[in-house]
C-alpha cells in the first residue's frame, strides 16, 4: 500500500509518490516528443488496403490522413488509423489506405520533410482505431531543476510501483472545457456526432479521475479495498469481487492485476461494501451526478478501469547537464503525461492538449 499525500497536481488530483523530484520544460522542438506505436499484427500481404508506416513531425494524424486522401486520390473514408497522434512530436505510426484494383500512386510524391514513409505493404482489411499494442516513448526534459539523487529515486519507485492510471488532461481540452461542454450537451445542446464522442469520453474520464484521486490520496490506489473488482493486466476483462487471498496478493504484486475503478454508465456498479460506498461517496456533488445522468441517458454501460500503470521498458539517462532523456512504454489508452506528473512538475513548452 502506498503512502497518503498531501502534494496535490495543478489539476487538484492527488500524487500517488509525494511531492514533485523536478521541475522541467518539455517539447521544447517536436523531437523531444518521441512516440512510436507498437504493431499489433504483421500485415497480410494482400489486398485493397495499403498499409503505410510513418513518420510526422509537427502533423497531427487528421491532417496526415487528409494529405494521404489527396494523394491517392481517394475520400478521408478511405484512411484508416489505430490511434490519434498530436502535431507537437515526431511520431511514428500506421496508416492505411484503400485503393481499388491495387494501382497507388508512386510512393515518392507522398515523401516530404514533415510525412515521410517507412514502409508499406497491402493488407486485407481497413486499419481500425485501436489496433495497436501500445506506443513507446522517448521523451526529452530540459531545463530540468531538482535534486539529482531525488530525481533518481523517484525514477526508481516509477519502475517499481507504476503510477496512478489517470486519464490525461489530454481528455478534457484545453482548461478542462470538455466537462462544461458535455454538461451543456446533456442539458440539450446539439453537438456534431464527432464531438459528442469526445465530450462522453471526457465525461467518462472525469468521474474516473476522482474517484482514482480518492484512492491515491487514501492511500489504496494500489491496493485491495473491501468489495474490490479486479482488473487483468493488458485487459479490459475484469473480475471479483471475491475474498482476498494469497494468490490474488501473488498476482497483485506481479503486477498481473489491479484494482479498478468505474467507467461510468448504465447499470449497477460492480463493486461492493467499503468500495462501492466509496465510489458513490466520490461521485454524489451536483456535477458528478449530472455526468452520470447524461452518461446513463446516453446509453454507456458501466465498465472498468485499471487504476495502477506500470511503464514497462523504463530507462533514462542524461545527455547533458539539466536534460533527462525517459524512454518507456505504454498500454493502449494510457498517457505518458501521467507518468510525468509523478515525477514532477513539467511544463508543455507547446501549449499542446493532444492526444499523446
Amino acid at each position: 500500500m502506498s503512502e497518503t499525500t498531501d502534494t496535490p497536481r495543478d489539476d487538484g488530483l492527488a500524487r500517488a509518490h509525494g511531492a514533485p523530484a523536478l521541475a522541467a520544460r518539455m517539447r521544447t522542438t517536436p523531437e523531444d516528443f518521441v512516440v512510436e506505436e507498437i504493431d499489433a499484427f504483421e500485415a497480410s500481404g494482400s489486398g485493397e488496403h495499403l498499409l503505410l508506416t510513418i513518420e510526422k513531425r509537427g502533423m497531427n494524424t487528421a491532417f496526415a490522413a487528409k494529405r494521404i486522401a489527396q494523394w491517392a486520390g481517394v475520400a478521408e473514408s478511405a484512411i484508416g488509423y489505430a490511434g490519434l497522434k498530436d502535431r507537437h512530436a515526431v511520431t511514428r505510426q500506421r496508416v492505411s489506405v484503400w485503393i481499388p484494383k491495387k494501382i497507388a500512386p508512386d510512393i515518392a510524391t507522398l515523401q516530404s520533410d514533415e510525412l515521410k514513409v517507412l514502409a508499406h505493404a497491402w493488407h486485407s482489411r481497413k486499419l481500425p482505431r485501436g489496433a495497436l499494442a501500445g506506443n513507446r516513448f522517448v521523451l526529452t526534459l530540459r531545463e530540468v531543476e531538482g535534486d539529482a539523487a531525488a530525481i533518481e529515486a523517484r525514477l526508481q519507485a516509477i519502475a517499481a510501483r507504476g503510477v496512478p492510471n489517470y486519464f490525461g488532461e489530454q481528455r478534457f481540452g484545453r482548461g478542462g472545457r470538455n466537462i462544461d461542454k458535455a454538461l451543456a450537451m446533456f442539458a440539450g445542446r446539439r453537438v456534431p456526432r464527432e464531438e459528442r464522442t469526445h465530450l462522453l469520453s471526457g465525461a467518462r474520464s472525469e468521474l474516473f479521475n476522482r474517484v482514482l484521486s480518492a484512492r491515491v490520496a487514501a492511500g489504496h490506489w494500489d491496493a485491495p479495498l473491501d468489495g474490490e473488482v479486479w482488473s487483468l493486466d493488458g485487459s479490459r476483462s475484469v473480475f471479483g469481487p471475491e475474498p482476498w487471498s494469497e494468490a490474488l496478493a501473488a498476482r497483485l504484486a506481479a503486477f498481473d492485476i489491479h484494482p479498478s475503478g468505474p467507467l461510468w454508465g448504465r447499470g449497477e456498479l460492480r463493486s461492493e461494501g467499503l468500495l462501492k460506498a466509496l465510489e458513490q461517496a466520490t461521485l454524489s456533488g451536483e456535477q458528478a451526478l449530472a455526468l452520470r445522468d447524461g452518461l446513463e441517458r446516453a446509453g454507456l454501460e458501466q465498465e472498468r478501469r485499471a487504476l495502477r500503470l506500470r511503464p514497462s521498458e523504463l530507462a533514462w539517462d542524461w545527455p547533458a547537464p539539466a536534460v533527462l532523456r525517459l524512454r518507456f512504454a505504454l498500454p493502449p489508452g494510457c498517457y505518458a503525461t501521467t507518468v510525468l506528473a509523478e515525477l514532477g512538475d513539467v511544463v508543455d513548452a507547446s501549449g499542446a492538449t493532444g492526444p499523446v
